[in-house]
């Protein structure tokens, strides 16, 4: 039997989980909206991915952070559901800290990608 799974993640900002979803080029659309289940369950999100068999990824807020919402019977992305995670979190993260860092007055000042798949970034900050 199907049903929806919830998957915690440590993503709290909202705006940079929409952005983290753009820099992936993943077609999302903004909630509260229904993440369509098994047999016409649905469940609340505040993010949604439609996907093409008619079952749905959420992001759903439970009151401390988004944890994903879906079942993952019918997942259909390009990766798995760990895969696409740890994607989404490490886009998160970075836009995240540039946004965090520029209302301290930091910006980017070099930005690398790294073989492993990580990203270093300096940070400067002029000061008067």
């Amino acid at each position: 039997m199907s049903h929806f799974s919830q998957i915690k993640t440590q993503i709290r900002n909202l705006p940079s989980l929409k952005s983290a979803l753009d820099d992936l080029d993943i077609d999302w659309k903004s909630g509260p909206r229904e993440v369509r289940g098994y047999k016409g369950l649905t469940h609340t999100a505040e993010v949604v991915i439609e996907q093409d068999n008619g079952y749905d990824i959420g992001f759903a807020w439970n009151g401390q952070s988004y944890e994903l919402v879906s079942d993952l019977q019918f997942w259909k992305q390009d990766s798995p559901v760990d895969y696409f995670l740890s994607k989404v979190t490490q886009r998160y993260a970075y836009h995240t800290i540039v946004n965090e860092s520029a209302q301290k007055g930091f910006q980017v000042s070099e930005q690398k990608r790294n073989q492993d798949g990580s990203i270093r970034l300096v940070l400067q900050r002029w000061s008067a």
